[in-house]
């Protein structure tokens, strides 16, 4: 996520500097050309044909940042691989992008910087700015980074002169700018009167310092491993590992010590040899080892496959080499990967902090303002009391000075009153004696009248009593008449009923006499109608007497041909003779039981009789029907 945000603040002025319109968006055509070469240098493969699937759907129109960032996100961030790529590549192709259209320094001036180092100062800016767009870099960011220049090039921080630019209305703002920042350096207030030389050599240490991970780097004295000899050479030190190089340039690199938890540190003393766990930091490097070789300001770094012996210039290199090596290792076992990143982070935290801080002091302030403010309201509002207080106290005053002149004057009213009063009182007696007399008079005429009252009243209430039992008469008088009319209507109403009901029973009566009419009529067809059965039936037994007669002269008649037969029927032995039936049957042959028209004869016979039998029963049920339907009087007419 680190590297991802860091490619991202780089590819942000690529993609502003192709707004050649500051309309926030950029054609198809130039996100092809800037998605092609972002695949070139981070090498990973390019897919020509993702960007237009990806804005199938789009217009031909140019694609916002907010567009562009899932495209970026899919087809290219996600395939980035750290270790596979130069980061310093993807900052030159963004830089020369932007630069084309936002850097353009005074050609004329004399302390314009040079390309490379105003790359490096963009990238230095990139690193440290806030981690929001529009990219800027807060004021103490800004003081970080010139006093670690200042400290490269051996020189005193002026930080007059970075006040009198953050004092602009545009820094306070929206704090400084890349544009700006580069605006200050190209302006020559910080760096007047160094060379140019010296300015790209600081410019370049701080560079490889913060963006570059270098945590320390310089000569240093290495023994051989095989040889055992010493020799000087150029040494690189960075949170992971230890590189050394055959010289300044950094163009051969001889080898690379791996920093990591299997290093461990050793201390030669009294032949003896002490092994620690390179988690504990202050056992990883001794820096002090007995002399050897001529080399005093040795100390020695061992892993778990090799041991190096170093020698540093003199003590005071010592102790920075081995506080460097000591704080990669720490950031190593506190899994950070960079010392300023972690270094941004907490002077980010301090300054929010601050800020609370300062916040909270504002608040303070505000409260105890606010108290203040209060405070005096409070006193204003007791003096407005107090003054209220002493108006009300001479008021007071006035009213009691007024109420005892008005008592005084009530007092001497008074007193005239009462002698008034003390002569009318003499007066008034005379005249309470003549009231008296009237009164007596007055006494004598009123209970007379109260007499002539009472029997008034008397009257009056017999009056009373009298028309209350009138009215009470009068009440009933009109309840009876009431009840009468009700008694009417209901009798008046029975009446009705009873018209009607003798109407109705008219009518039932006259309904009944038509029906039993018509009764009488059916009654007289039905005797009719009997009378013709009860014929019928005397001829019908007629036929059936006939017919049982002639039943029983067939039965008679089956009997003897029966006899006959069985007769026949007997077998003739040899030499009788036949014999003879008489005269009436001599010339009658009679057939035996095998002949088949003998056969159908009887059968026809028997169903002959079977028909006549049912005959007569269906004809005796018909009559005794026939006599129960009669004796009943429901008989159906045919």
């Amino acid at each position: 996520m680190e590297l991802r945000a860091e490619l991202l603040k780089s590819i942000w002025y690529g993609f502003t500097a192709l707004d050649l319109e500051k309309s926030g968006k950029v054609s198809k055509s130039q996100l092809k050309v800037l998605s092609h070469n972002l695949c070139t240098v981070l090498c990973i493969p390019h897919d020509p044909v993702a960007l237009e699937e990806h804005f199938r759907d789009d217009d031909d129109g140019p694609v916002s940042s907010q567009g562009y960032m899932p495209y970026l996100t899919k087809y290219i961030l996600d395939k980035v691989e750290e270790g596979c790529f130069k980061k310093e590549n993807v900052d030159e192709l963004c830089w020369t992008l932007t630069a084309k259209k936002n850097y353009r320094p005074d050609k004329s001036s004399t302390t314009i910087l040079p390309e490379k180092d105003a790359f490096r100062l963009w990238c230095l800016f990139n690193f440290l700015s806030e981690d929001k767009y529009p990219l800027v870099m807060v004021p103490d960011e800004v003081e970080y980074l010139l006093k670690k220049m200042c400290m490269a090039m051996s020189i005193e921080f002026n930080v007059v002169e970075l006040e009198d630019f953050i004092s602009q209305d545009a820094v306070q703002k929206s704090g400084f700018t890349v544009w700006a920042f580069l605006e200050m350096m190209n302006s020559g207030k910080i760096t007047r009167g160094i060379d140019k030389g010296i300015i790209s050599m600081a410019v370049e240490e701080v560079y490889r310092e913060i963006v570059g991970d270098v945590l320390k780097e310089g000569y240093l004295w290495k023994k051989g491993q095989l040889r055992r000899n010493w020799k000087e050479r150029w040494f690189t030190l960075r949170p992971s590992n230890l590189a050394y190089y055959a010289g300044e340039d950094r163009k051969d690199c001889l080898g690379n010590i791996i920093l990591d938890g299997n290093c461990c540190v050793e201390e030669v003393e009294d032949d003896q040899i002490l092994f620690g766990h390179s988690k504990w930091i202050k056992n990883f490097l001794l820096p002090a080892l007995p002399d050897r070789d001529g080399k005093r300001c040795m100390f020695c770094l061992k892993t778990l496959s090799k041991t190096y012996e170093m020698s540093a210039s003199d003590t005071k290199q010592r102790q920075e080499w081995t506080t460097a090596i000591q704080t990669a290792i720490r950031l190593y076992v506190e899994g950070k990967t960079s010392l300023h990143k972690d270094l941004k982070l907490k002077r980010r935290e301090q300054r929010e902090q601050r800020e609370k801080r300062r916040q909270a002091k504002e608040e303070e302030l505000q409260r105890l303002r606010a108290l203040q403010e209060e405070r005096e309201r409070k006193l204003a509002e007791l003096e407005l009391l107090k003054e209220a207080q002493r108006q009300a106290q001479a008021l007071l005053e006035q009213d009691e000075q007024r109420r005892r002149q008005q008592h005084e004057q009530l007092q001497r009213a008074l007193e005239v009153q009462l002698r008034e009063a003390e002569e009318a009182r003499v007066s008034m007696q005379a005249e309470m004696a003549l009231k008296e007399e009237e009164a007596e008079r007055q006494r004598k005429r009123i209970q007379e009248l109260e007499e002539m009252q009472k029997r008034l009243e008397e009257a009056l209430q017999q009056e009373i009593k009298a028309r209350r039992d009138e009215e009470a008469f009068r009440y009933a008088q009109a309840g009876l008449l009431a009840e009468e009319e009700e008694k009417m209507k209901a009798l008046m109403s029975l009446q009705e009923e009873q018209e009607e009901y003798i109407l109705k029973t008219q009518r039932e009566k006259q309904e009944l006499r038509q029906e039993m009419e018509n009764k009488s009529r059916a009654l007289d067809e039905a005797q009719r109608q009997l009378e013709e059965v009860r014929a019928n039936r005397h001829r019908v037994d007629q036929d059936v007497v006939a017919a049982q007669r002639k039943l029983r002269q067939a039965s008679t008649n089956v009997k003897h041909w029966n006899v006959q037969m069985n007769r026949l029927m007997r077998p003739i032995g040899p030499g009788e003779k036949r014999p003879s039936l008489g005269s009436s049957f001599s010339s009658f042959q009679i057939p035996t039981q095998r002949d088949p028209g003998l056969r159908l004869r009887m059968k026809s016979e028997e169903r002959d009789e079977e028909s006549k039998e049912n005959v007569d029963n269906s004809a005796g049920c018909e009559l005794e029907k026939r006599h129960s339907h009669a004796s009943n009087g429901d008989m159906d007419i045919p």
